[in-house]
Order: structure tokens, then C-alpha cells, then sequence
């Protein structure tokens, strides 16, 4: 289950998804939301949060290697 999106049900989340989710939602979350379902949650585009993704990239994030 910790694969799949809790909100529309989609399957094999990435790991850049599930580091999305951990940086922002906290690391204590074992339920996760696709980009998408993820974006709607937090009230932003799928762009600005795969925009993030490669800004924590950059900045070195063990979430995002």
C-alpha cells in the first residue's frame, strides 16, 4: 500500500513522489499522494512542485538521489 497514491489510487509511485511527499508532508507519513493528487492537496501545480523536486535536488537532498 505505501506504493500507491492514498488519494486516486495510482500505483508505483516514484521515488522523487515519495521524497516529495516526505520533505513536505514530514518523514513520519507512511501514505503518500501522486504528484498530481499532491499538488491539489497543497493548493499548487504538478509544475511548481517538480520544480521543487530538482531545487532540493540541487541543493543535495538525500530524498532526491
Amino acid at each position: 500500500m505505501k506504493n500507491r497514491c492514498v488519494s486516486c489510487g495510482i500505483e508505483n509511485l516514484s521515488k522523487d513522489t515519495i521524497g516529495i511527499n516526505k520533505k513536505l508532508l514530514g518523514t513520519e507519513f507512511e501514505n503518500f499522494f501522486c504528484i498530481v493528487c499532491l499538488a491539489e492537496y497543497l493548493d499548487v501545480t504538478d509544475e511548481e512542485l517538480e520544480e521543487k523536486i530538482e531545487e532540493f535536488r540541487e541543493q543535495g537532498c538525500t530524498l532526491f538521489k
